[in-house]
């Protein structure tokens, strides 16, 4: 081909910068086990994409108008989430298969896109849509109004106490044990917990649900919960990173029992990453960064209670998959958000960073929009101490990250000059005793730098 004028090869920077985005956006698949489940298959995709759409377009029955609109929407699902992994990009992640993860980037795109919709709605509209997808909320009521909080709270039983234990706090318990796996860091896990109790306390004002007796608070919510699932999720890490990562091929493995061992583990990740989201050379960049990513996961936290003003409770199937979703959709995010605050190689975010946030910050607009009654009670000076209780403990907890890796380098680095001094020594004769009689020879170890004894009474340098 023949260069035009003008035209230039790009930088080496500019193609290892590509290169290196590539990584985190696009992660390709190193050792590739069954080639089958690797290779191209789109001619047989679009065959079978035709083939089944045919098949639903002539045997199902139209007459009921409402299942039309429930087929077609979850086709036009379906029929997405194929595009998706065709043409979206597999992020950090390659375990299970690479196949998985555009099928969650193509999720977040959807939800994101019905944000964008349902923002463009009026009230009765959003009812319409709601109970079109479920009819039963007609007649559901708002958690605030069936139920009461903090109610004798210094009435002390067993009883009560094994009551809080349900199903709410199992799954309190399992979100922070993801929670620790995704960010990697008992600094950053107990500043967000710590945080998040604060944030309920601002908030109640605006949430009842947030009021709680001050033992659930401190001791099932923070030292139970919280921190029995940090605990959980930081030990899965550093087994996880003490592991050695050594991948054999499945044709390789000739025993039945092997193969599925090996099956199984597909399901583990490839590798593990140490995480340092702080150290002592750290910019203030990176500090802004991550302020910037506790208030957008607190954000995200309260999203989830926010979005109540649609009526579904908690249990609510609707609000059980927003959840799952956007923590699935969270484990790529934290790993491209990472690299970009800590990697200078790395210029922008990650596409699934990038619609992660803004779903949140579009969950956080619906709320407002959609709850302008609520919302009116807002007591800006509670908002105001939040943002600011924010800011002082993330900078105490950066000062405490910041302590402990200089007191861990100091003490690497006395280890490490004791050892060396220790193989720098010399074994030297030990001199006669005062009465002059022969001893035995003894060696002792005196450092490089000493002088070396050569008989009584006489030293050289």
């Amino acid at each position: 081909m023949v260069a035009t004028v003008g035209s230039h090869l790009p930088r080496n920077n500019n193609v290892n910068y590509k290169l290196h985005f590539r990584m985190i956006n696009e992660q390709q698949v190193e050792d590739i086990c069954l080639d089958f489940f690797y290779k191209p298959h789109t001619i047989t995709l679009l065959i079978a994409t035709v083939l089944s759409l045919m098949y639903f377009m002539f045997t199902r029955d139209d007459v009921n108008s409402d299942n039309n609109l429930h087929v077609g929407l979850l086709v036009v699902i379906s029929f997405f989430l194929v595009i998706s992994v065709l043409a979206f990009p597999n992020g950090p992640f390659t375990r299970p298969h690479p196949a998985l993860w555009r099928m969650v980037f193509g999720l977040s795109v959807l939800y994101f896109l019905f944000l964008v919709f349902l923002i463009f709605l009026n009230w009765d509209q959003v009812k319409t849509v709601m109970f079109w997808l479920d009819p039963d909320l007609r007649y559901a009521k708002q958690e605030s109004d069936v139920m009461e909080y903090a109610v004798n709270c210094t009435v002390i039983t067993w009883d009560r106490i094994l009551s809080h234990f349900d199903i709410f706090a199992f799954g309190h318990f399992g979100g922070w044990a993801m929670k620790a796996l995704l960010i990697r860091s008992y600094g950053l896990c107990w500043t967000i917990s710590i945080t998040w109790e604060l944030t309920e306390l601002f908030f109640i004002h605006l949430l009842p649900s947030f009021a709680e007796c001050w033992w659930d608070q401190v001791i099932l919510d923070i030292l139970l919960c919280n921190g029995g699932g940090i605990w959980l999720g930081m030990t899965v890490c550093r087994f996880l990173e003490m592991r050695t990562y050594r991948w054999a091929r499945i044709k390789e493995i000739h025993s039945t029992t092997g193969k599925i061992k090996r099956a199984v583990l597909q399901f583990t990740p490839a590798s593990w990453t140490y995480v340092r989201w702080f150290d002592p050379k750290s910019s203030f960049q990176r500090v802004a960064g991550i302020y910037l990513f506790m208030i957008l996961w607190q954000l995200t936290e309260l999203n989830t209670f926010f979005l109540h003003i649609f009526i579904f409770q908690a249990s609510h199937p609707l609000s059980w998959c927003r959840i799952l979703l956007v923590g699935i959709i969270t484990a790529p995010t934290v790993r491209q958000y990472y690299a970009y605050l800590t990697d200078a190689r790395c210029k922008r975010v990650g596409t699934q960073c990038w619609v992660f946030g803004a779903i949140a910050f579009l969950e956080a607009f619906t709320c407002v929009k959609f709850g302008l009654d609520l919302f009116s009670k807002t007591q800006t000076r509670f908002i105001l101490l939040w943002l600011l209780c924010l800011a002082l403990i993330t900078l105490l907890c950066l000062y405490g990250m910041v302590w402990f890796e200089q007191h861990k380098i100091k003490s690497t680095t006395l280890q490490r000059d004791d050892h060396d001094a220790t193989d720098s020594s010399a074994l030297v004769p030990a001199q006669t005793d005062s009465l002059g009689s022969l001893q035995p020879t003894k060696w002792r170890k005196v450092p490089s730098k000493s002088r070396f004894v050569i008989k009584h009474g006489e030293k050289r340098q």
